[in-house]
């Protein structure tokens, strides 16, 4: 496979239809060693990717590598001046590209070694563990999963400024003592908020989950989750245009990556919503929808429509495998038959 950058993703502009390739395997041939190397030293596989997966929002929108969407919005609700693109997520949509980037490695790797390439397969094990090294770093400080040792070290250091705070005070360096009691302060508050944050993912509880069809409360478009975390992992910046703050739950509540369907959002892509913004369908739903990342992301839909997350993913987010309850009705049916 030449892999994610140039022939996972296939889009038909004229249809809106959104798969995979299924004849990926013929372009796959043996790559020379230093011209895998010097392609992966320039980042090519990267950029490609990035430019091929982040321009399928709108097939018919792209306008070398530049476009800014001006027309108004298709839904609108909430207050006022706040539309649908508010929720856009590019740290999200760029999240999903370095995960798509190491299944892309991962797969060069295996084909490396079933053609005895070992020199290749050794280098590009390199670049993917070195890609890997990264993520975790990314996760632990989106997810706060350092936060309890962050929280050992300041405690520590606290006492060190409890003492030198005693000894300002016993020599009567009132200004001194002002300056470590502010310092005192604000290293509590950070303790207690990585604390909390790292609780807050190893306790979570999530009313839907990976690969899940839901409708958005206000906007209406339908989506499929990708992604989750149990608190609003998004800059201030993103919170602020998107008024989190005048959510029921605020920022502390899961929030989700969902893939919107291209028919209802086109120029939307990924977004970042709220728990409570989000609604599951009372029945299965089992109309189409369409994104260019759900066949990399999903192995297809389960009975009642939603659709079946990949291993990697599931292990992402260290979720279990759901399994579609049997219906008795249908299970009588079945026997009366």
């Amino acid at each position: 496979m030449q892999g994610l950058s140039s022939s996972t993703v296939t889009a038909s502009g004229g249809s809106g239809v959104y798969g995979t390739n299924s004849s990926t395997s013929r372009h796959f041939k043996p790559t020379k060693s230093s011209f895998m190397v010097s392609t992966f030293d320039r980042q090519c596989l990267w950029n490609q990717c990035v430019q091929r997966l982040s321009s399928f929002g709108n097939p018919n929108v792209q306008r070398q590598n530049k476009f800014k969407v001006r027309a108004g919005w298709l839904f609108k609700g909430g207050d006022k001046g706040l539309d649908a693109s508010s929720e856009r997520s590019e740290s999200a949509n760029e999240d999903i590209l370095i995960f798509f980037f190491q299944l892309d490695l991962a797969t060069r790797v295996q084909y490396a070694l079933n053609v005895e390439e070992y020199e290749i397969a050794q280098q590009l094990r390199n670049k993917l563990t070195e890609v890997e090294a990264e993520v975790v770093k990314l996760q632990e400080a989106k997810r706060g999963s350092s936060s309890k040792s962050e929280a050992q070290d300041k405690a520590i250091s606290l006492i060190r400024l409890r003492a030198d705070l005693q000894k300002a005070i016993e020599g009567e360096n009132y200004a001194l003592a002002a300056k470590l009691r502010d310092e005192i302060s604000n290293m509590e508050a950070e303790s207690l908020a990585a604390a909390a944050k790292a609780l807050a993912f190893e306790k979570a509880e999530y009313a839907f989950r990976l690969g899940q069809k839901v409708r958005h409360k206000v906007y209406g478009y339908r989506a499929v989750v990708c992604g989750m975390d149990p608190v609003c992992c998004e800059s201030t910046e993103w919170m602020e245009k998107a008024q989190v703050e005048k959510l029921v739950q605020g920022s502390s509540q899961p929030f989700y990556q969902v893939l919107v369907d291209v028919h209802d959002a086109p120029n939307l892509l990924v977004t970042y919503v709220a728990e409570e913004n989000l609604v599951a369908p009372e029945k299965p739903d089992l109309r189409r929808l369409d994104h260019p990342y759900v066949s990399i992301l999903f192995y297809g839909t389960d009975s009642v429509g939603d659709f079946i997350p990949i291993k990697q993913l599931r292990e992402k987010y260290n979720r279990p495998r759901h399994e579609v309850p049997i219906d008795p009705q249908d299970e009588d049916g079945g026997e009366s038959v």
